[in-house]
Parts: structure tokens; sequence; C-alpha cells
């Protein structure tokens, strides 16, 4: 099921003939003959026979929908800036989510967004977050002399301690930064523990949440915090269509907030000029494809569980996991990078160590053909590293 436009809002579709319309443009010849033929062919994704399993993403994106979308996209509309088709899917968010178009903010990939945050927040103080989770877009005002992170540590489950999050909280703190479902740990905060923490929190601060893989989980929408925006807290919620939706390659990501809190944070970057007609379509196309979505996360689901089969058969152990991911736990058995070397002797890639935690190894579901090589492969590298280690 694909997402046909609300009446209310969308009667009329003037957009279908402005940004998404068919075209008639076709690239001159002297144009697509002008690679030479001898040049290396250009893969646009892992070459074949790797497993790509690294990054978190749905190898089984874009959805057929999306491509066509994308198709007419960039023949109409390539040329031209996106703003007509940004504004649009703008608006679709908004009404998604009983929201104002001032409330939304769309970008290359929520990086983008999350990074201006981080440039907001530092701009008045530092930034608090957990010892572990995915700080790469707060990390960013560091390289332009902006104050480090000040992380609390995890629980010993690798949870994150919000109570201790909380008693943090002081006047140097400009923004709390969450992710929900956690990266790299793949684990759930508890929805009313969340909610408790950001109502209160966000008296004192500003409280983000990322919610990057809310949407792989069935019950995502009881997980979200974007309904504290309408009730007027100090929150700012981060989503992305690199999930869920399979549009990694495609970069549109964005996020919810008070208009006050969008102002402010957009001034630190021109994010509508970062947005691509392709990107654009296929986001709107797939926003509301429930069917699409149901696949990705069965594939997801299908995946989880046979990493997790070869974790137990292999004497290992892992997290639960609502994402997309499984963060292993080594034991004994050798470190994070010394496993991703091993595994990338048999074409698999998976991610390395993360800041101090050695023995935890993050792997991502890929297409099944991939996670079954990582299965097949996980006895022998194991064994690698144990040879390795004598030697």
């Amino acid at each position: 099921m694909t997402y046909n436009p609300s009446r209310r809002l969308f009667l009329g579709g003037s957009l279908a003939t402005t940004a998404l319309g068919a075209s008639g443009i076709i690239a001159p010849m002297s144009l697509a003959s002008a690679a030479p033929a001898s040049a290396n062919k250009i893969y646009y994704g892992p070459k074949p026979g790797i497993a790509k399993l690294n990054a978190n993403e749905n190898p089984y994106g874009p959805s057929p929908e999306a491509i066509k979308a994308i198709t007419e996209a960039a023949s109409s509309g390539g040329a031209y800036y996106a703003y007509t088709a940004g504004m649009y899917l703008t608006d679709m968010i908004a009404e998604q989510n009983n929201l104002q178009r001032e409330n939304v903010s769309i970008t290359a990939g929520s990086s983008l967004i999350l990074a201006f945050a981080a440039y907001a927040a530092t701009s008045k103080g530092v930034i608090l977050g957990p010892d572990l989770f995915w700080d790469t877009t707060s990390m960013a005002p560091i390289s332009q002399g902006g104050p480090s992170i000040r992380r609390i540590p995890n629980t010993a489950d690798l949870d994150i301690d919000l109570e201790a999050l909380y008693n943090a909280i002081d006047s140097d703190v400009a923004m709390v930064h969450i992710c929900n479902p956690n990266n790299p740990t793949g684990k759930i905060l508890d929805p009313k523990k969340l909610r408790e923490f950001c109502i209160k929190a966000s008296k004192k601060t500003l409280v983000l949440v990322d919610e990057a893989y809310n949407e792989l989980m069935e019950d995502g929408p009881k997980h979200s915090m974007i309904p504290l925006i309408n009730e007027g807290h100090n929150v700012i919620v981060a989503r992305t269509f690199s999930k869920i939706y399979g549009l990694a390659g495609m970069r549109i990501g964005y996020m919810l907030g008070s208009e006050d809190n969008m102002t402010w944070i957009n001034k630190y970057g021109l994010g509508g000029y970062s947005i691509n007609q392709a990107g654009l379509a296929a986001a709107i196309t797939s926003y509301n494809d429930e069917s699409f979505k149901s696949f990705s996360r069965e594939k997801v689901v299908e995946a989880k569980d046979m990493i997790m089969t070869a974790v137990k058969e292999n004497g290992l152990a892992a997290l639960p996991s609502s994402t997309n991911f499984v963060f292993v736990d080594l034991g004994d058995r050798g470190d994070a990078n010394a496993f991703q070397k091993a595994m990338a002797n048999y074409d698999v890639h998976i991610r390395g160590q993360y800041r101090t935690y050695q023995l935890w190894s993050r792997v991502s579901t890929g297409r099944i053909e991939h996670v079954q090589m990582y299965v097949d492969a996980m006895p022998k590298a194991l064994d690698d590293m144990h040879k390795a280690i004598k030697a």
C-alpha cells in the first residue's frame, strides 16, 4: 500500500505535475557515450560477493514505488532546486504528527540537522549524553573548538541511566542527547520512564531524542516522544528515511520541535538547500507505504533470529535488539577490531570497537544471504582470532 494524499491537505495533486510528473527529456547521445570504454565499473552499493553489514542500512530499499518516483523526479526535476517537493514532504510530516510546517526541518539525512542542533547547543554550553550512544553529530563541534560531550556511564546492562543523566544536568548543560532505540546497543527505554525524564529534564535544558530506529518496531508510536512537542515541552526529535525506508543513499532526514527551537537550530546551516529531488520523491512515496515497511520489518526479524542463533551456537551472547543490528558480546574470544578484520577475510564487513567497549561487536541485518555469510564465517573468524592470539 502506498501513500494517498489526504483530501484535507493534498486534494488537487499539484505536486504530481510539478515535481513528480512524467518527462520527455532525453539525454543527448554525446553525453550518454562520454565515458571511456575502459572506465572501471562504478558500484553504487557493495561489490558482488561482499556482505555489507556495518552501517545499519536496509538493502531491500528503495521500494519499487519509490524507484519509479526517483526516475520521474530526476528526469523532470533534476535540473531544479527542490523547494516545492521539500515543502510537500514537510507538510506531510507535519500533518502526520499534528504539527505545523514551522515545526519541521528537512535536511540531507538526519545527520545534518542533528549536527545543526549540536552546533546550536554548544554555542550556549555542553552536550550531555550516555557513555555509549550514536555520538557522531554531537561530536561535530569539537573539531571547531567546541566542548567535548559530558558523558554519563551506562548501567551494567548497557542501558541508558536516565536518573544519572537527570542528576548531571546543571547550568552548563545546553542539551541532553538520547538515542532511542540506542545505537550501538540496540536497546529500547521504557516509554513511560523516558517520557517522565523528558518532561522533567526539559524544564532545565533542551532534550534531543534521536528516533532513527523507531519505525523498525511494530509499536514504534508508543515509544515516540513527538507528542511532547505538541504539549509544549522543550524537546526535539530526529527521524530519518535511511532505516526502515531503505533510503540511506538518498539522504533525507528531519527534525521536529517548537517553532522557536527549529528557527534557532536552522540558523546553523542552510538545510533546505541540501535536499534533492530524487530523495524527496522517494521519501514522499515511501512515507506511508505500510506494505513496504511491514516487509522490511519481517526481513529484519528474520535476520536477527539468524544472528542470535549463530551467537548462541558459538558460545557467545548478545543484547536484545529493537533495531536492525545486534550488539554481540565476544567475551574472552577476542576483541571487536580483531573480529572485524577476521570477518573481512571472509568478505563480511561489520563494525569494530566502540569507545572502550573492546569486546562488543555490532553487526547489521542486511540481505538474508549476506547474514548467512556472517553466520557461516563466525566460527571460522573466531577460530582465526584464537590462533592469532596463541601465535
